[in-house]
This record gives C-alpha cells, sequence and structure tokens, in this order.
C-alpha cells in the first residue's frame, strides 16, 4: 500500500487591494521538486501551492491557491496523510481588510496599514491528534544562527523533522540548495546542490523513515 504525503510549497499572496498584496521571494521550486521526487519513490502525493510560475508536477495531484488561509483550509481537507511537509514560505501577516478599490497614496488608510497573523499550518497540523501524519516535517529558511533558530523552531511547532536552509545567499527564487536536517535525534548536513538533488535526499530519508516504521 502507497504512502500519502501532502505538501505544501510556494508563497501565498496576501491581498491589500486588487493590484496589490503583501507576498516574498519563494519560488516554489524546492516543494514542488520533493512532490516529484515523492511521487517517483511511490508516495501518492498531494501538493498545495500558492501562486508560482512552475508547472504542476507530473504524477502529483496539485491543489493552487492564493492566500494562506486558502492553504490551511485546502491542507485541512486533504488530510489525512502519512507525512505532512510545509514547505510553503506562508507570509506571517496579512492585512486586517482587503480593500475591494485601489487604495490612493494619500489616504491615511494606506500608511497606516494593519497587519493580523496568518494561521500557523505546521502547528496546526502538528497539534491535530487522532488525525495527525505520522511524520510532520517543517521547513526553516534562515538567514543567521541558522541551527539554532531551526532547533527552536521545531520545539516550538512540534514538528518532528526541522530542514533548516541559509536563505540570505541566492536560495529563494534560485536553483540550488543546501540543507540540515534536524530530526531532534541527529542533525545531517545536505551540501549545496540543485534542488532536485536536495529533494531527492530529502525524499530518501522520509521513503527509509516508512520502511523502519514497517519493519517493526
Amino acid at each position: 500500500m502507497s504512502r500519502r504525503a501532502l505538501l505544501t510549497a510556494g508563497p501565498t499572496l496576501e491581498a491589500i487591494d486588487p493590484v496589490r498584496f503583501i507576498s516574498n521571494r519563494s519560488s516554489g521550486r524546492q516543494g514542488y521538486a520533493l512532490a516529484r521526487a515523492l511521487a517517483k519513490r511511490g508516495f501518492e502525493v498531494t501538493l498545495v501551492s500558492g501562486p508560482t510560475a512552475l508547472a504542476a508536477p507530473e504524477g502529483v495531484r496539485t491543489v493552487q491557491v492564493e492566500s494562506a488561509l486558502d492553504m490551511m483550509a485546502a491542507v485541512e481537507s486533504h488530510l489525512p496523510a502519512d507525512v505532512f511537509i510545509a514547505v510553503a514560505a506562508v507570509a506571517d501577516w496579512r492585512p486586517a481588510q482587503t480593500h475591494a478599490r485601489k487604495l490612493k497614496v494619500d489616504k491615511a488608510g494606506f500608511s497606516q496599514l494593519q497587519l493580523i497573523e496568518n494561521p500557523d499550518i505546521l502547528k496546526t497540523v502538528a497539534a491535530m491528534g487522532a488525525r495527525r501524519p505520522e511524520l510532520v516535517i517543517g521547513f526553516a529558511a534562515e538567514t543567521h544562527d541558522v541551527q539554532a533558530h531551526a532547533e527552536a523552531k521545531r520545539a516550538r511547532k512540534g514538528c518532528d523533522w526541522i530542514i533548516a536552509n541559509d536563505v540570505s545567499g541566492d536560495v529563494m527564487g534560485g536553483l540550488q540548495n543546501e540543507a540540515l536536517i534536524l530530526t531532534g535525534a541527529e542533525a545531517e548536513r545536505l551540501a549545496r546542490a540543485s534542488k532536485d538533488e536536495i529533494a531527492d535526499a530529502i525524499a530518501g530519508r522520509i521513503a527509509a523513515f516508512f520502511q523502519r516504521v514497517q519493519a517493526v
């Protein structure tokens, strides 16, 4: 029986008005590559993707969303899964109000834009109790003190693994990456390589986890 993998990828887009939004530099490439790699290893893969310029991965069910609220709803609707991997760079904040008309720069409402927190998708899934996937993995995009910040995030979110990467250079939007896999018991560094190669290495470790579980 194939295992079910549910992933998020890409940025989210949080609308201010019809022409402006809050987002980030995520291209979605690492999440898409990981979805492909898991599908090649026999996983039944669902990918919940924010707005990207990428084609849907072959052999993967791809669900397109825009905002963090959309992404949270799509993730909940596609559970249960054996493994959940939160690769997406979800915007931490969204405007408290989305305006139906373009805001003019000279209006006080634009200069005093109010923000509210978005749902924490990773933490929500990790705390789902009976509906919680057997393996919950987060990604940590850091610019300094990468391992320390990632370990703190793993504890704070309640997930099993954190995959950390240093995005101070050209990783976001680029074709290459390097990663640190933190499982609580060990830390494994993946040297700089293409995002496809990084994805294949991560997928291999996920497959090995379930092989060990099955053998017990």
